[in-house]
């Protein structure tokens, strides 16, 4: 069945005229990133509420310690996987029209993905909760208790989406836009329990497109969405599904 199931994903691809990829959590897993929710989710370890947008505006220094304990000293250390290399490989053939991708890890860019819809914002980039300027976070002073935006001086937040803030409506836009345009939509690691992310997926499907999904475990998607499941960890199936396809890594 796994074969069966391969050949018909490939025969998808093959035929599609335009594929756009949908990534969540468990892509970067491999990578060393553990995911938010389940039984090893950061939530189970932290309470989310430090990350909700009232409680950094009470409190930024306690939320930016915690913001730069989890992300940006863990961040910083960790590479794309093989998943995220065959996705910008994907890219350079030409199959590959899009990325959009509920993490903030920024993977998919260094694996060399160069058209990236960041969902949820990018922990890559700050921005100035004073005059809105976005700024690299290399470009603000670490070491402050509580970064300074280099153009005004205001308190910066890291570039993502806190809970309790909007997806940016450009962003939410084009991804529904590219979703819409799509005759195949890739679904790897994403369970589909985040909203508005996870309407992506049937917006996609109810506008025509094919749903190959990639998980280790059947999601809210598998039954009732997908057409084909490959199940298995994305680096091995994404590797498979490259090979199969005749693009190198």
């Amino acid at each position: 069945m796994e074969k069966e199931n391969l050949k018909a994903a490939v025969h998808l691809i093959k035929k599609a005229g335009k594929i756009v990829a949908f990534t969540g959590a468990g892509i970067s897993v491999e990578s060393g990133i553990p995911p938010f929710r389940g039984e090893k989710g950061l939530w189970n370890t932290y309470n989310p509420d430090y990350f909700h947008i009232d409680y950094f505006k009470s409190n930024p220094e306690d939320s930016w310690r915690l913001v730069k304990k989890l992300f940006y000293e863990f961040y910083g250390k960790v590479k794309p996987n093989a998943a995220h290399s065959a996705l910008a490989a994907m890219e350079n053939r030409g199959l590959l029209h899009a990325v959009i991708t509920q993490n903030i890890d920024n993977l998919h860019q260094e694996a060399g993905s160069r058209i990236v819809i960041d969902f949820h914002g990018n922990l890559r980039h700050v921005v100035c909760t004073k005059c809105r300027k976005r700024t690299r976070f290399a470009d603000v002073d670490p070491a402050q208790p509580v970064p300074e935006c280099p153009a005004c001086g205001g308190i910066v937040k890291p570039d993502i989406v806190f809970f309790g803030e909007p997806i940016s409506p450009g962003v939410q836009r084009e991804s529904f836009r590219q979703a819409e345009e799509a005759d195949v939509l890739l679904v790897i690691g994403t369970t589909g329990e985040v909203m508005p992310a996870s309407m992506i997926v049937s917006f996609a499907k109810e506008n025509g497109a094919d749903i190959i999904e990639i998980n280790t475990t059947p999601s809210m998607f598998t039954h009732s969405l997908t057409d084909i499941f490959l199940q298995g960890k994305a680096a091995g199936q994404m590797t498979n599904l490259c090979d199969t396809l005749g693009v190198s890594l």
